[in-house]
């Protein structure tokens, strides 16, 4: 009977090593990668260009899809991930509730690849239109900076408008159906959100914020493991670059990884901008903007430091 369950506690094991992903040497390094339906992370992972890479140093990859920054943030804390992609408030609000992270790299402003949306025949017209109106975005993420900046601009208090906090899905569903006023989204969600409900595009992040893409590390693995780290940020500058050039060929390619039509993803890489590199404190200092906005409407626990998450910005 004790080797019964000897037997049965080692298939429960085994079990849970495989649904992690964990490599069956688990003194092998692994780097255990969180991605979102979209960007250059994906396009990576689907070339199979990093795996080869990494193999060449000793360290093993497994990959693992989130819906949103937010979500993909608590993974790393929960130490399900090692490194992942998120837009600019993930991860202020991942540093405000102690989640140990690192920021690694960043990619260039992108303001045009996010926006609020109403439907085609609202009678919202302007931002400040949206007081007292609901709208939909994906809580602490890159859009809810583009709301807080939005309506400041437009003199309309935060507290005058009703969020309602939705996963990209949701939100969607949510929008189709009427039951918010309005829709603040990022891409490719956005661009598929034009095509298929013909939503008017209120405003953009043009002249509002940056919309700036980070690569985030938990600060263990950071400090470990600095050579996987270079080899990943190397690659990911080198597939963004291939993407400038080639966008029709990276649509494509998404397309079928993602199952978005091409023509969708084409209109929002058209909005992106390229070329992964290190933190600089220019960059820094703009995400501390982020933060201290945020911090000003109480959305925080506490006020951050980023330069307390950035171990060497480049001058």
């Amino acid at each position: 009977m004790l080797g019964h369950v000897r037997f049965v506690a080692a298939m429960v094991v085994g079990a849970a090593t495989l649904l992690c992903g964990v490599p069956a040497h688990a003194a092998d390094p692994v780097v255990r990668i969180g991605y979102q339906k979209y960007g250059t992370l994906i396009l990576l992972k689907s070339r199979g260009e990093l795996d080869a890479k990494l193999k060449a140093i000793g360290y093993g990859v497994t990959w693992t899809e989130f819906p949103a920054g937010p979500q993909l943030l608590e993974g790393l804390n929960a130490g399900a991930i090692d490194i992942g992609a998120t837009g600019e408030a993930p991860p202020i609000f991942a540093q405000a509730a102690g989640v140990p992270i690192v920021y690694v790299a960043s990619e260039p402003p992108a303001p045009l690849g996010e926006a609020i949306l109403v439907p085609k025949d609202s009678t919202i017209r302007a931002v400040s239109d949206l007081k007292g109106k609901s709208v939909a975005l994906n809580k602490g993420s890159n859009v809810h900076y583009l709301l807080v900046k939005a309506l400041e601009k437009a003199g309309v208090a935060y507290t005058d408008i009703k969020p309602v906090f939705l996963a990209p899905a949701d939100a969607r569903a949510a929008f189709e159906r009427g039951s918010v006023d309005a829709w603040a989204i990022w891409d490719p969600y956005y661009a598929a959100g034009q095509a298929g409900t013909g939503a008017r595009t209120l405003v953009t992040g043009t002249d509002l914020v940056p919309n700036a893409q980070f690569y985030l590390a938990s600060k263990t693995f950071s400090a470990n493991n600095a050579k996987a780290i270079d080899v990943v940020i190397a690659a990911l500058d080198d597939t963004d670059q291939w993407v400038s050039t080639h966008q029709a060929e990276a649509a494509a390619q998404l397309s079928e990884a993602i199952h978005i039509p091409a023509s969708i993803i084409a209109t929002a890489l058209g909005r992106q901008s390229y070329g992964v590199a290190r933190i600089t404190t220019g960059v820094a200092a703009e995400q501390q903007k982020v933060a201290d906005a945020f911090a000003i409407l109480g959305l925080l626990p506490k006020s951050v430091s980023i330069a307390d998450a950035i171990a060497t910005p480049v001058p």
